[in-house]
């Protein structure tokens, strides 16, 4: 089944799991049982979901988000919305983040 994400909805981590940043790269571990475990219980964030983790935090819809980053990288707009809605898709299907 299809996650659908809603770029107009906003998400905030999961109080579930925990973000630690290890040299240089940002882990995310799931303190409960059933979360995160597809395929191991770790998921590691690139530069890029570094960023849009960080922004999770403030409470922003994914449209305005994603308009923050590609603000800040001058990058497209359309390209940016697309890299966060994949991302958010994954990590609402390992249950890291819900809906705000």
């Amino acid at each position: 089944m299809e996650i659908k994400v809603e770029m107009d909805k906003a998400y905030t981590p999961s109080d579930e799991v925990v973000a630690r940043e290890i040299e240089g790269e940002l882990i995310l571990v799931p303190l409960t049982a059933g979360i995160g475990d597809m395929e191991d219980e770790l998921y590691t964030l690139n530069e890029t979901g570094k960023a849009i983790w960080k922004k999770l935090t403030r409470q922003l819809t994914l449209r305005a988000l994603a308009s923050s980053l590609a603000d800040e990288y001058q990058a497209e707009p359309g390209e940016i919305e697309a890299d966060v809605a994949g991302l958010m898709r994954e990590l609402i299907n390992r249950k890291l983040v819900v809906q705000a």
